[in-house]
This record gives structure tokens, sequence and C-alpha cells, in this order.
């Protein structure tokens, strides 16, 4: 997955299928939301104790189903980054072949409330992405 600096396997459990024998596609959101939780591990790995990101909005375009024995990857990547908010690309493929493409909003929250976006945390993203960010 050439250019998301996290990449992570998602093992398909029979519990994420739906009637029809595939991923329900609320859980590629769980999927998607894994591979953010190691791109912030990454970043920092007490992330969650010095604030943290959490969803505004996320967008999510389905290609093709995934089942059971697939081999899925999920890539993430941050696009943007605003005064308290990250944009963030999401790629899930299904066995080589793209299934989904996801856009989020997440806003930096510190005590509950949304909050300026530390510049140790700025710097880290963009030392990750290998690339200055803009908004």
């Amino acid at each position: 997955m050439e250019g998301f600096p996290v990449v992570v396997r998602v093992d398909v459990r029979f519990r994420d299928l739906d009637p029809l024998g595939h991923v329900n596609n609320a859980v590629f959101l769980s999927y998607m939301e894994l591979a953010r939780i190691r791109y912030f591990q990454r970043i920092s790995p007490d992330w969650l104790q010095e604030g943290h990101f959490v969803v505004a909005r996320m967008e999510v375009d389905y290609l093709k189903p995934i089942f059971l024995e697939d081999e899925v990857l999920v890539g993430v990547r941050a696009v943007g980054m605003g005064r308290s908010s990250l944009r963030m690309e999401h790629l899930i493929t299904t066995n080589g072949v793209p299934a989904a493409q996801g856009v989020g909003v997440l806003v930096w929250l510190e005590g509950g409330r949304p909050a300026p976006l530390p510049e140790e945390v700025r710097r880290r993203i963009e030392a990750l992405e290998g690339r200055p960010l803009a908004p």
C-alpha cells in the first residue's frame, strides 16, 4: 500500500459477516478505526494520556465485498491538519484489490473538549508522514 505509512492486517471474524456472508458495511468502519489506533500508537505510545482524537465525520465508498477467508489490509494516512482537526484517508483492500476508501475528520480533545492540536503532535504526524501537511 504505497503512500500509507501505517498498514494493518485484519483477520475477518465470523461475527463480522452479515446474512449474505460478506462483511457488514458498519464493520468496515471498525477496520478503519483499528488502523487509526495503530497510527496514533506510532506517533505516541501514550497517545490517550496526552489528549486524543475523536471522529467528527466519516465518509466511505464501498467498492467490493469482503468475505470470511479474504486477506484484508487497511492503510491510513494523514492528508491535512487544521487548528484542532486532522483529516485522514483510509484504504481497505481484499486480496490486493480495493474494497473501500474512506475519509475522516478527527478533532483533538483535551479534558473532553476540543482544543488546538499541540505542536509536538503536529511534528510527530508530519514525521510519520514524511512531509508537511496543509489544512
